[in-house]
């Protein structure tokens, strides 16, 4: 729903691309995507920065184009803060990465598939090539939860590639998001004889998706992100044992390797070349994201890492208003002239 209908209206295109780097994926998803890309009124796009929406888990780009009730989608609420003035016009672009288990952290995986490669290599490329826009110094990324996980951990990895990122509630502080946990999945693993196959099977022939299953299917499915089997059910092997529910140290330290706080430590001096870097969480952030993003500031401000760092009254769900501060900061800073 429009909140002010005195703004222009951008146009959103519906691209489609057939994914060289995602064939003979694990999951069995497909290979053509969807790309989703709002233009601001009357552009071409040409010359513009580019955004690049990273979405959080269960949902995929076009849901940020879709229809809202009680509230604005990305692009209405682009038109609104470019109409307004509020940041300068951009491109933005709503990639497809769902996947069969339900979500994306946009990192290549030998389970979930080469999703990192697929931003860097495939999509935005297309994006760019089609409307002229982005560039080096003039993209960003950003995203909320497993989006945000993956525009901090794209800013990290790609500093070269992304010049600006925002992340809102992100995946971060992997023991107090992941651990509680591990005793709920294992007590609805044992209603199916303990087999993630035979539990997989069962959400996909539901006839009805509920919650709790959801929360289920993302802890499988960020085994299959972080510490992928091939040669099992979809890449899924648990990180904890079946019966005890005891940490299998090896298991674990390969989630651990792709927690923004471990990889801060290798790759945080990168994020110095940034444009700018955006972060926030909810003080009441019911996956307990609150004290690793803390942790985050905190190492990045030891580290003399320029950065925005925000808490707000709320929790993790429902929290696209915040990208009312995020995106004006992520434009403004691409639109910036570069200082030689």
């Amino acid at each position: 729903m429009r909140r002010d209908h005195g703004v222009p209206r951008g146009t959103v295109h519906r691209l489609t691309i057939d994914s060289q780097v995602l064939k003979g994926n694990l999951l069995g998803d497909p290979t053509e995507r969807v790309i989703d890309v709002y233009v601001p009124a009357g552009a071409s796009g040409g010359g513009l920065p580019l955004l690049v929406d990273l979405v959080g888990f269960t949902a995929g780009g076009p849901a940020h184009s879709n229809w809202k009730n009680f509230g604005e989608n990305v692009p209405e609420r682009l038109d609104r803060l470019i109409g307004s003035g509020a940041m300068p016009p951009v491109v933005v672009a709503l990639p497809d990465c769902f996947t069969k288990l339900g979500g994306n952290q946009y990192i290549n995986s030998a389970g979930m598939g080469r999703w990192d490669d697929f931003l860097l290599q495939e999509a935005v490329p297309f994006v760019e090539a089609k409307f002229g826009c982005g560039g080096t110094g003039r993209r960003a990324c950003f995203g909320k939860s497993s989006g945000g996980y993956g525009a901090m951990v794209h800013a990290m990895l790609h500093p070269d590639f992304w010049a600006a990122a925002a992340s809102h509630s992100g995946d971060v502080g992997f023991e107090l998001l992941f651990f509680p946990d591990f005793p709920k999945v294992l007590r609805e693993l044992a209603t199916t004889g303990n087999s993630v196959r035979a539990w997989l099977e069962k959400f996909f022939a539901a006839p009805k998706v509920k919650d709790p299953d959801v929360h289920i299917l993302m802890f499988l499915a960020m085994a299959a992100t972080y510490d992928p089997d091939p040669s099992a059910y979809m890449g899924v092997r648990l990180p904890m044992t079946i019966d005890t529910c005891e940490t299998i140290p090896e298991r674990w330290a390969n989630f651990m390797k792709w927690d923004p706080l471990t990889l801060v430590e290798k790759h945080g001096l990168g994020l110095k070349k940034l444009k700018a870097l955006y972060i926030d969480c909810g003080d009441i952030d019911q996956y307990n994201l609150v004290y690793g993003s803390r942790r985050m500031h905190k190492r990045l401000t030891e580290m003399q890492v320029p950065h925005v760092y925000e808490e707000f009254a709320d929790d993790h769900t429902a929290v696209d208003y915040r990208m009312d501060i995020s995106l004006p900061i992520l434009a403004k800073a691409l639109a910036a002239p570069a200082v030689s």
